[in-house]
This record gives structure tokens, C-alpha cells and sequence, in this order.
């Protein structure tokens, strides 16, 4: 047992100095500072709550304006840090897929107004039964899901959302480019079970597999309960004149008298959701139109079916009252064991928020003040490297535990007890980071002197407005644009 255990540690430290090799490798500019900076968020004691208080942390050899000059003109290859991503072990579920999760977070900067290309950002629960618009940089994020209760992923890929995005075709694109580099690192080959996308009802499903539909992917999600999808067309009567209809009966989720009967219906037993009861009904399609994203569709629209289920559940872990989800699978013929394989999967999409939470108040991934978007995706790819090193560290670390806290497994270890003991285990690993040069803070502005070149500032920017949209009238005072806010 001991043997096998110093065997798994060896392994484990030679992983996690292989990708902190890479990881280093990445940067192409300040990479001493900027490493430095990373293994100063993984060893702080606490949350990090300001970014130049990470220049004390005793692993951060350099002072404090070395490392805001690293964010501000340092250098990060991030073709080479997604590829450095892709090639470590990833978590798979209990029949072997890899499953992908894919959500939208916001960075909100409300009074950055020097600060470019933001956007407003939806945000939820700043007000009662309010979503309100808050300036920000939203950031699409694609995470490799575990199987089971976990507060763990695996993140693969950040993409900030630019001003005049279509979320939909970015989100596409970034999963073709990650889907591709995942197969190239030998994470799937022929012959394994197609990667499983898991997504929120803020995405068109739909059109995801559409956009998807050449890669050996399956797209999973859910939809809102005011959908109306159609069933198939069904076979044409011989001697029927006319045009051939291309869409069934309508599927309206809000009237049970036009489901029919279900093609698979399960029922199991759970221990946070009770009773949870799952309907399946096949080849289900949404009805297109040239209008929003299909507006550049050339020719005939496509038929995309699917497969609808229906998830309720007696009780949540809240507390709250349980409303029936509506997923859309975009594989037919589902069986019973796919409708229970596919919502025990959409609940584990979840575990990208305890990832969200964990960046955000943890390490610190939301506290700066920074003001170029450049900069920020810099500070955004150091924190993804800090946690893949926490995630390659999991098995390593010891539990160092508060004393009112229980004891925990190795397994059943969170990431923030793991970055507890990370101090310890930096020692043995790799650390290709320099020593820093001695050197003299620069003259600055003279004394007296007033700043002549003012930062300029930056309107904040909307949702980009589809091709089919009206134009509306022009007043007087909205031909002039605005000014940026001064205040």
C-alpha cells in the first residue's frame, strides 16, 4: 500500500511539474512576474482581496510595480495555454464521455469608464424579481464536468465576448476549436462515445448542434417552458396533391393535452431531489424562420429533431418549490437509460457555478482594478492555470483543516482546502521562474507637473441588434452620439 501510494505521488508531483513547465512556457513576456503572480494566488493565506497585496506573499519575489507592469505589458501565448490545458487528465463520466459545460460569467466593471469594449451585462439577483444591465466584460467559459457530487471541474477555454458578438456563433466556434484540440491530444478517439455539451436555456440549442453537427459531439440543454416545438412530419397519403408539409403537430410544453404518450418514462429515487420523474418524447424540432441568428441562411432551413424531456422532481435542496424542467437532446431514440444518463448530466452542470464562486471570491479573479480588456484576459488565463495546478494537486495534498470543520477524504476535497496546503507542496515541484534583477524605480512626472494626456473614455456598449430589425426614427438628439459619462 505504501509503495503504491509514494508511486501515485511521484506521478502526481511529475504531472504537476510537467504543465507548471508549460504553463511557464506560455508566457512569452514577463514570465517571471507573471508565474510568480500565479503561485502568489495559490500560496496567499485567505481570499485575495487586492492585487497588490500579492506582492507580499512570500512566493511573489518582485515589489508591487513589477506586478502591475507584468498585467499591464506582459505577454501570453494563449493558442500554446489551451493546448497546455487540453493535454492534462481530464474528468470523464461513469460510461467514459467527456462532458463539456459551457456558460457565460461577467467581470462587472460599473465605473471603469476608462476601461474599452465593455458590454452590459445581465445580472440577477442585485433587486427583487430585477435583472439588471451592469457595464462589464463577459467571458465565455467551457469546463470539463466530473460525475457524482463534486464542486470540481476542469477548465479548458476562456473567450471574452467583444462588443458586436453573436454569443451563439462564438460559443460554436470556441467548442470546434476546443473539440478539435481535445481529439489532436488524444482525449477522444475513434470509436469513444461523443462529447456530451451541456448548456443553460440562455443558448440556442438547437442551432449549437446545427453549428456542430460534423463533430463527434452531442448538444444538451435546456429550454424555456413557453417553447412550442412540432413533431415530424408524418408519411404522405399516396395521390395527396400539392406541397409536402415539412412539420407535424405542434408540441406546446404549456398544454399537457398535445404531448402524447411518452416514448420512455423513468422514475428513480434520489437523495437531494426526492423522487425524480423524467418523460421523454422523440424527434421533436423547432419550427425555423429567417429571422434573428437564421437570418443569413441561405435556401432552405433545416429540420433539426431532437429528443424532448421532461424532469420533475418532489423537492429541492433549497427549499424551494420545484417547476419541471424541459431539456432538448439533439440525439433521437433515446432509451431509458439515455433520459436517466442525460438530466443526471444536466444537474452537474451546475458545478460550474461553485467554479465561478470559487474564482470570484476566492482567488480573486474579479478584484482588480484593471483597465485595458488585454490586461484582464492575462489576469483571467493566470487563474485558470492556478486552478488546473490546484486540480493536478488534489491528490497530493494533505487536509489541512480549520478545527471546527470535519474531516474530509482525498476524494472528497475542496479546492479551497487543497490551495491551503499548495505552499507546501510548491517546494517539490518545478519552478522555472528567475530570480529578479536588482533595479531603480523610474524619475516618474516631475514634481508640479500636471498630467497633458488625459485617459480617454469609452462608451458602453449593448447586445448586437439582429439584421432584420427596423430602423426606427431618428430624433434630433440621437443623431449626435452620446458623450461618455464623466461623472
Amino acid at each position: 500500500m505504501s509503495l503504491l501510494h509514494d508511486r501515485v505521488g511521484h506521478d502526481g508531483f511529475a504531472e504537476l511539474s510537467r504543465f507548471r513547465g508549460e504553463f511557464y512556457s506560455c508566457m512569452i513576456k514577463r514570465a517571471d512576474a507573471l508565474f510568480e503572480l500565479a503561485d502568489a494566488v495559490l500560496c496567499a493565506d485567505g481570499p485575495v482581496r487586492s492585487l497588490v497585496e500579492l506582492s507580499l506573499v512570500g512566493e511573489h519575489r518582485r515589489g508591487h510595480g513589477g506586478l502591475y507592469a507584468a498585467l499591464a505589458r506582459g505577454r501570453v501565448d494563449a493558442d500554446h495555454m489551451r493546448r497546455a490545458l487540453a493535454a492534462v487528465p481530464l474528468p470523464r463520466a461513469a460510461d467514459g464521455r467527456l462532458v463539456l459545460a459551457v456558460d457565460i460569467t461577467c467581470w462587472l466593471r460599473p465605473d471603469a469608464h476608462c476601461s474599452p469594449e465593455r458590454i452590459l451585462c445581465h445580472t440577477y439577483g442585485r433587486g427583487k424579481d430585477q435583472h439588471i444591465p451592469i457595464p462589464g466584460w463577459p467571458y465565455s467559459v467551457i469546463t470539463a464536468l466530473e460525475s457524482g457530487r463534486s464542486s470540481w471541474t476542469a477548465p479548458l477555454d476562456a473567450r471574452r465576448l467583444a462588443p458586436g458578438d453573436d454569443a451563439a456563433t462564438v460559443t460554436a466556434q470556441q467548442l470546434r476549436e476546443l473539440i478539435q484540440r481535445l481529439i489532436a491530444a488524444g482525449q477522444w478517439q475513434s470509436g469513444d462515445p461523443d462529447m456530451l455539451v451541456v448548456a443553460d436555456a440562455g443558448y440556442d440549442l438547437p442551432r449549437l448542434a446545427h453549428l456542430l453537427r460534423d463533430l463527434p459531439v452531442q448538444v444538451l440543454g435546456r429550454m424555456r417552458s413557453d417553447r412550442v416545438l412540432r413533431r415530424a412530419c408524418p408519411p404522405r397519403v399516396p395521390g395527396t396533391r400539392g406541397r409536402p408539409p415539412r412539420h407535424g403537430g405542434e408540441f406546446v410544453f404549456g398544454d399537457p393535452t398535445t404531448w402524447g404518450t411518452p416514448d420512455t418514462h423513468t422514475v428513480t429515487e434520489t437523495r437531494l431531489y426526492g423522487t425524480a420523474t423524467a418523460r421523454s418524447w422523440d424527434r421533436l424540432h423547432p419550427r425555423l424562420t429567417h429571422r434573428s441568428s437564421w437570418v443569413s441562411q441561405a435556401g432552405t432551413l433545416p429540420v433539426i429533431e431532437g429528443t424532448v424531456i421532461r424532469l420533475e422532481v418532489d423537492h429541492l435542496p433549497s427549499g424551494a418549490t420545484p417547476k419541471p424542467v424541459w431539456l432538448w437532446w439533439s440525439g433521437t431514440d433515446a432509451t431509458a437509460a439515455d433520459t436517466d444518463r442525460l438530466w443526471q448530466a444536466f444537474l452537474r452542470r451546475f458545478d460550474i457555478e461553485h467554479t465561478f464562486r470559487l474564482f470570484k471570491q476566492t482567488l480573486g479573479w474579479t478584484c482588480p482594478k484593471i483597465r485595458t480588456p488585454e490586461a484582464a484576459d492575462r489576469w483571467t488565463w493566470l487563474i485558470l492555470a492556478a486552478y488546473t495546478q490546484l486540480r493536478l494537486a488534489r491528490p497530493l495534498t494533505a487536509d489541512l483543516r480549520r478545527p471546527w470543520e470535519q474531516p474530509a477524504p482525498p476524494e472528497r476535497m475542496t479546492p479551497a482546502r487543497v490551495r491551503r496546503g499548495f505552499r507546501h507542496l510548491r517546494r517539490k515541484t518545478a519552478c522555472p521562474a528567475g530570480a529578479p534583477k536588482p533595479s531603480r524605480p523610474g524619475p516618474g512626472r516631475p514634481p508640479g507637473r500636471k498630467n497633458t494626456q488625459p485617459t480617454p473614455r469609452h462608451d458602453v456598449h449593448t447586445a448586437r441588434k439582429t439584421d432584420t430589425a427596423k430602423p426606427s426614427k431618428t430624433t434630433k438628439s440621437q443623431a449626435i452620439s452620446p458623450r461618455p459619462r464623466r461623472s
